[in-house]
């Protein structure tokens, strides 16, 4: 037998405090090692994936980058 509840979020954060230190941390702990985790790693955006797609610079473009930034700094200074 199966039942559902409709609870919103003010309805649990309510029952939350109602609880003992020790057992809020362990649902902290819970839901941050099992729920979380497997969360995040199933609900990649689209965004996400197009950020992770993206091109990456290479040790030498790094360096030029640098450079040229460190360039344009003293440009704008002096």
């Amino acid at each position: 037998m199966e039942m559902t509840m409709q609870i919103n979020y003010e309805q649990i954060m309510g029952l939350i405090r109602q609880m003992p230190a020790n057992q809020i941390e362990r649902i902290k702990n819970e839901i941050s090692d099992k729920y979380i985790q497997t969360r995040s790693v199933k609900d990649i955006t689209d965004f996400q994936k197009f950020i992770l797609s993206a091109p990456v610079m290479s040790a030498e473009q790094y360096d030029k980058f640098k450079q040229n930034r460190k360039d344009f700094n003293q440009w704008r200074t002096n």
